[in-house]
């Protein structure tokens, strides 16, 4: 694999370091162009990498399509990843296909319309564009060049969406409901009471938080509602305690019905925990406008109100160091095993100090960058090969949780109460691998 990797933000970072560490003699991933629209910060992490000739720094902005395409050419690129703002990803998807190279992504764009007559309700009306369709609907395009595109790769949507098609093929006969959920204890024991934290990339909060948030439904198809909808509270295992989660718009309940369905899904959610400061201060955000993409005039300066924003935000990149405690991130299945009810939560853990430590980086972008790079890994070796525009539930399960294990990325479940009782411990799942492996699965 030649790889561009189009975003060097700590997420894109993460990921380089991780494939770096997973195959450190370059038997596959062969050369990496590391481009950013600030070359400064492309130098900064291509030199952090120590391969001066394997990871290449290049300037590049990814709303020029010309240019991602001469790039590619430049440096004979065979695989562009997209780890860049959710608002570039059509033009950064587009000129992959251009070039006949193979892509992927953690996000999809999509835009909500604005008159609150017609945002909320049932159905995908309620966008102007659908998360997820912009890609789902060139699938063919792809599939007819022989080329795969694989989207939402994060943790979630991504490992998640691993998760789920395991539960679905092996521990349920019938998968009726999945959950997602996202949540943790992170805190900053020297952060003031009234102090903001991006856990994440600014646009992407901005973009994700304030849409309205969907859920899908068999019967009633995709509902959309305000943001901050379907308040629960969830108590997550491994002593990371109970979490007050909300309802955000997530590719999860796109991409799950589709692959899914077919095993009795009827119906899918994504809620997250969101610090109380960071709702208080989006809701300011929302109201004064500042998240538009619409440019102000500003003493004949354009100006690109969610660009400041952004800009001014404290940065993920920034606060690693300071957080403790744990994220937890995974899937609430429900469903029947054996004729009787089953309940599970399939979840990857990760301590914030431990990230730190490992890799430098702070859990929420490490546990995404995890995430994308075992995909990347499974298609760089050829191990995953369909064709066409793919998320994760299209593919084997299997070699994506062997690969977790053997990198030490951890994943548990935990039985919860239900009428059908088993332990599913590594022995367990050693079992279920095993038998896969012989019934030619794999």
């Amino acid at each position: 694999m030649r790889m561009l990797m189009i975003g060097t933000g700590g997420v894109g970072e993460s990921i380089l370091k991780i494939l770096k560490e997973r195959d450190p003699k370059s038997k596959w991933l062969k050369y990496v162009v590391c481009a950013d629209y600030h070359m400064d910060r492309a130098e900064e992490v291509a030199a952090s990498l120590g391969d001066s000739k394997r990871f290449v720094p290049a300037q590049v902005n990814a709303k020029d399509k010309e240019a991602i395409i001469e790039l590619i050419k430049k440096h004979n690129c065979d695989f562009v990843m997209d780890a860049a703002a959710p608002f570039v990803a059509d033009n950064i998807f587009d000129a992959a296909y251009e070039a006949g190279v193979q892509y992927a992504n953690m996000g999809t764009w999509s835009l909500p319309k604005t008159d609150p007559k017609e945002m909320y309700g049932v159905g995908k009306q309620c966008f102007q564009q659908f998360m997820t369709d912009y890609n789902f609907d060139r699938s063919d395009m792809w599939a007819e060049k022989g080329l795969l595109a694989a989207i939402c790769l994060g943790i979630d949507p991504g490992v998640v969406n691993v998760f789920a098609k395991f539960a679905a093929e092996y521990l349920f006969d019938e998968l009726h409901e999945i959950h997602v959920k996202d949540g943790g204890n992170l805190s900053i024991p020297s952060a003031k009471e009234d102090e903001i934290v991006f856990g994440f990339n600014v646009w992407t909060v901005l973009d994700e938080v304030l849409n309205p948030n969907v859920e899908w439904d068999k019967e009633k198809g995709f509902i959309v509602e305000p943001p901050f909808a379907g308040e629960e509270i969830f108590d997550m295992p491994e002593g990371v305690g109970p979490n007050k989660l909300v309802k955000v718009e997530h590719e999860e309940v796109a991409c799950m019905p589709r692959y899914l369905e077919k095993y009795g899904l009827k119906k899918c959610t994504f809620k997250i925990a969101l610090d109380e400061n960071l709702v208080r201060a989006l809701k300011v955000i929302q109201a004064l406008g500042l998240r538009s993409l619409n440019p102000v005039n500003l003493d004949g300066i354009e100006v690109y109100p969610r660009d400041v924003v952004a800009a001014v935000a404290p940065q993920p990149t920034d606060i690693g160091n300071e957080m403790i405690g744990r994220m937890c991130v995974g899937v609430h299945c429900i469903g029947i095993k054996d004729g009787k009810k089953r309940e599970i939560f399939m979840y990857q853990p990760l301590d914030n100090q431990e990230s730190m430590r490992r890799w430098g980086m702070q859990a929420v972008v490490a546990q995404t960058g995890f995430g994308a790079a075992i995909a990347i890994e499974l298609i760089g070796r050829e191990i995953w090969t369909e064709k066409g525009v793919h998320s994760l539930e299209a593919f084997d399960p299997i070699p994506y949780l062997e690969i977790m294990n053997e990198a030490g990325f951890e994943y548990n479940i935990v039985e919860m109460d239900s009428e059908y009782k088993r332990v599913i411990d590594k022995i367990e799942l050693s079992k279920i691998f095993a038998e896969a492996a012989a019934a030619g699965d794999r």
